[in-house]
């Protein structure tokens, strides 16, 4: 009997060490992939922002970007599930200097929220906050900031005539969606946003980095997210980040890196340093390549 229960204890704690195993070898690609997945994020967000920026309905939008201080941008939050409801996803967030103008970043984040009812199914929505005073941008700039409990929130006005109704908006936060080609304000009160440590000391090469550092005090930068602060700041009527001095290439259909070396002397090596680019990371057109750093 003994001998039994003592070959049915090994055997369950065979299973329990293969189990952990097998979910550690599974977490490993997720823990590797933080600075692919971190510019991945970037170019997404990029896109989402210039979808919101161009649609006719969204002349509030547009209004309260003009005076925003900073920008959180989700390009995908999953939502919905049967019964419980639980929402996420992964969003970038860009701060305006309040003094040079200048816009800044990003510093990479989470955003879910949890509800109980009954939702069958689920969706995808993309979302866009705006910080309009400093007290939303310094709370987003914490380790983590419940929506609506820590920091005020409210939805923006959707619509024709939704414009004049901005002035009336007096939240530290605004928010806007987009679900299945559907525009709409939504308030996120619960959700709560929290600081993505990994992915930005994988995107700035730095661990350890902070929104406040990447934001505020900006000791670091990654050339990649030229496109994305610039677009910001088109859209808003500021400046862009300033960008590091020097000679670029703007990448063109079928560039390589090597390719580029070869063009302008510089060692592939060379050019991934100055350009924060890592192994296996690819680039894509209309991009800019630092080639030589003025001094």
């Amino acid at each position: 009997m003994k001998k039994r229960n003592s070959e049915k204890l090994m055997l369950l704690m065979l299973t329990l060490v293969l189990a952990f195993g097998f979910a550690i070898a599974d977490m490993q690609p997720a823990f590797a992939d933080h600075a692919a997945d971190a510019r991945q994020l970037v170019e997404k967000s990029k896109m989402t922002l210039d979808t919101f920026v161009t649609k006719k309905d969204l002349g509030s939008f547009r209004d309260l970007l003009s005076k925003a201080k900073g920008v959180f941008i989700s390009p995908q939050m999953l939502e919905g599930a049967f019964i419980f409801g639980a929402s996420g996803g992964s969003g970038v967030l860009v701060t305006r200097d309040a003094k040079s103008g200048f816009w800044n970043g990003p510093a990479f984040y989470t955003i879910g929220e949890a509800s109980f009812g009954f939702q069958a199914g689920g969706q995808a929505s993309q979302v866009v906050m705006l910080a309009m005073t400093d007290r939303g941008v310094t709370a987003l700039l914490a380790p983590s900031v419940k929506l609506g409990a820590d920091i005020g929130v409210a939805a923006g006005p959707v619509g024709v005539g939704a414009s004049a109704a901005t002035a009336n908006i007096s939240a530290d936060i605004i928010t806007y969606s987009l679900s299945k080609g559907l525009y709409g304000g939504i308030s996120l009160e619960g959700a709560v946003v929290a600081v993505r440590k990994e992915w930005n000391g994988a995107y700035y090469k730095k661990p350890g980095v902070t929104p406040t550092d990447i934001l505020v005090r900006k000791e670091v930068n990654n050339p990649h997210s030229a496109n994305l602060v610039q677009a910001v700041a088109r859209a808003a009527g500021g400046k862009p980040t300033t960008e590091m001095k020097g000679r670029y290439h703007t990448v063109e259909r079928g560039d390589t890196l090597y390719r580029i070396s070869q063009k302008y002397g510089v060692s592939v090596p060379e050019l991934r340093r100055l350009n924060n680019i890592g192994e296996g990371q690819y680039i894509y057109p209309g991009q800019k390549i630092l080639i030589e750093p003025s001094n």
